[in-house]
Order: C-alpha cells, then structure tokens, then sequence
C-alpha cells in the first residue's frame, strides 16, 4: 500500500495562516484596548447624579436585532449598572432609525435590553437618526436633561460620538463619562473589522467639515 504524503508546505502555510489570525485578532484587541484607556480619562458618574447611556444603533436588515446592535446592548446595560453601583441615576436612550431595514434600530435595542437582559431601569427611544452625527444631534434633548452621558458602541464609534458632540454642543462636553465598552475577548473576530473602519472614520472626523 503506498503512503500517502502531505504536499510540500502544507504545515509552514498553516502555520503562517494561524500566525496571521492571530495577529489580526491581536491588532483589534489592542486597538480596542487604546481606544478604552483614552476614554478612561474622562471623568466617571458621582453619587447622585442623573446620567444618560445612549446606544448607538447599527444598520439591520432584518426584524431581529443582529450581533452587533446585541453587542452595543449589553454596553449600554453595564455601563447603566456600573453607574448604578456607583450611587448614581441611569436611563437608556436607544438611537437610531430604520437605515437598512422595515424596524428603527433603536425599537430593536430596546425590546432586547428590556426583554432578553433585563434591564429594569428607564429606557426611551429615538428613532429617526441615520447617521452618527444625527444621533448624537437627535439626542441632545435627553443629554440637555443629564448629569453626564456615555456613549454605548464599540471604543472608537463612541469616540467619534464624543468628537460630534463636542462639535454640536462644546458647553455640554463636560458631561461626558467612558461607556463600559471593552472586554478582552469579547466580540474579537469582529473588532479588527472595526478597528480599521474606525480608525479611518475617526481621521476623517478630523479632515471633513461637519455636517450643517
């Protein structure tokens, strides 16, 4: 019976391809991580405050909320609960409008943080936003009437959210405080995807003229 051989380079390509991955997997944790420890300069809710979590809806095509507006969920929670523990207020507005399907992402938002996390504490709704810098304008009535507000994405959208906001309203920059958004190993097939759109959406934040 003759053996049958594994072609030559088949280990060393698998080796390169498993070393790639991991790499790539790497790079987004650590962008993700930067972009957390940035946002960890800014100041944290006090006791007795009132404060805001705005989750920033993501495109979904279809009636069921998709993994990453799942993802933005489960931010927006801990970082209301986070703000809890720590003897302040906490409501979420859910943002965001019907982009790429038939039901307003932030509809979607909340019947998952309100019906699968289970959370308890207020929960509004804006839902005609269709951009970043809409749903940060479309919020600002809620973020008017708060103590402090976070911005629930991942690290580098909510970074890019606290630049329009800045812009939109530079009186109400103070009020802004880091989401609970990084976790290692959360979401990390995703995140360098992310880290690279997010990276290229935040220089160009800082070369294009804002919308009117």
């Amino acid at each position: 019976m003759g053996c049958r051989h594994v072609p030559r380079g088949t280990s060393l390509a698998a080796v390169l391809a498993a070393v790639g991955l991991v790499g790539t997997l790497a790079v987004g944790e650590a962008v993700h991580w930067r972009a957390a420890r940035r946002a960890g300069r800014l100041p944290r809710p006090t006791k007795g405050s009132t404060g805001l979590v705005v989750v920033l809806g993501f495109g979904n095509r279809g009636r069921r909320i998709n993994v990453v507006n799942r993802w933005r969920a489960r931010i927006a929670v801990r970082t209301a609960r986070s703000a809890r523990a720590a003897g302040a207020s906490a409501q979420i507005l859910c943002n965001g409008g019907a982009v790429l399907g038939t039901v307003a992402e932030a509809v979607l938002l909340r019947d998952y943080i309100e019906n699968c996390i289970g959370w308890d504490g207020p929960v509004s709704i804006e839902s005609e936003s269709r951009s970043t810098w809409e749903n940060v304008r479309n919020a600002l009535p809620w973020i008017e009437a708060a103590d402090w507000v976070a911005f629930a994405s991942n690290g580098l959208h909510a970074e890019k959210a606290r630049v329009y906001l800045e812009r939109q309203r530079p009186e109400l920059a103070g009020r802004l405080v880091a989401a609970d958004d990084y976790r290692f190993g959360e979401m990390s097939l995703l995140k360098p995807v992310f880290a690279a759109v997010g990276l290229c959406k935040l220089r160009a934040v800082f070369h294009v003229k804002p919308p009117a």
